[in-house]
């Protein structure tokens, strides 16, 4: 019998072995397809532009430069969209995490007697829609066609969020609710005093997801203000980029180079590719640092939120 348990004990602990060894070498080849379109456009676009052109670029620029960058921060576009990028970041994910937790708490109550007609209107919305024509019709004669508020106010209350905050609030001891009630509160201070403190994982999730949305968002420039150059975003300059360049290549154009004079004083040059893979870090970097900070929420908030329908 202990031979027996001995060697099943062996066994065990070799198909942990294998197992362990197959999963780690699956994980590092997905970590290298994942990274590796990141790193390879972060590498060409500080690699001198005449010489990418060459390819055999993977992870490491061959011929190390700036100028990419450089000539992507001269073109006064550049830093208007993105000053505008961060200002719809920033002013929609406020405004849009604190309507759609608003509208979550108010479902959310057990006495709130059109709860489920509210519901219901709330998520035919995420099947069905006027369609594109009809919405700009309608934004139009809004008046938000032309100005800022464009990006913010359409997309102002989101139904997904709604669903996963409220999910979330309802999995609160209602208790807490009904003591603060007892003691003479009213909703407004139920919701700034209970219900928002107590939701902050879910909050910093739906922020995520409404801040990613906002500075990746280039449609409804092309829709709405395409014609406006102030009001133009990072992610619409990235979208020109790329359609200039395909223009460029689909063409044959050699003269789509661009020559300049860097920091340096020495002439250097500009290629689409060079230029694309520049716009392409720049428009993908804050985001990407924001993302650390919320990280420690996110798994939370998503289980947390999703245990309820």
């Amino acid at each position: 019998m202990g031979v027996f348990k001995k060697l099943v004990g062996r066994r065990r602990g070799v198909d942990d072995l294998i197992f362990d060894t197959v999963n780690i070498i699956l994980m590092l080849i997905l970590i290298v397809i994942m990274l590796y379109p990141m790193l390879n456009t972060l590498a060409i676009s500080f690699n001198v532009s005449t010489d990418s052109v060459r390819g055999g670029i993977h992870i490491w620029p061959r011929e190390f430069t700036t100028f990419n960058y450089e000539h992507v921060f001269t073109e006064a576009t550049i830093l208007r969209a993105g000053l505008t990028s961060v200002l719809r970041t920033v002013i929609g994910t406020a405004l849009g995490v604190f309507a759609s937790a608003m509208v979550a708490y108010t479902i959310s109550r057990p006495h709130f007697f059109m709860k489920k007609f509210v519901t219901l209107a709330f998520v035919l919305t995420m099947y069905m829609n006027a369609g594109l024509i009809p919405s700009y019709l309608l934004h139009r004669e809004l008046g938000l066609v032309g100005s800022f508020w464009v990006y913010i106010l359409p997309t102002l209350i989101g139904v997904f969020n709604i669903i996963i905050i409220r999910s979330f609030i309802e999995g609160l001891p209602e208790t807490l609710f009904e003591s603060a009630r007892i003691d003479g509160a009213g909703e407004f201070t139920q919701f700034f005093k209970i219900a928002l403190p107590l939701s902050l994982p879910v909050i910093a999730t739906v922020s995520l997801f409404v801040a990613v949305a906002q500075w990746n968002q280039w449609f409804d420039v092309f829709i709405y203000n395409s014609s406006i150059p102030e009001l133009s975003t990072l992610q619409y300059e990235l979208m020109k980029v790329l359609s200039n360049s395909n223009a460029a290549y689909g063409s044959g154009a050699g003269a789509a180079d661009q020559f300049a004079r860097s920091a340096s004083g020495q002439i250097e040059t500009v290629t689409p590719q060079s230029v694309r893979a520049a716009m392409t870090i720049v428009v993908s970097v804050p985001i990407i640092c924001v993302y650390p900070f919320l990280q420690k929420y996110f798994v939370k908030g998503l289980t947390i939120g999703g245990v309820k329908g």
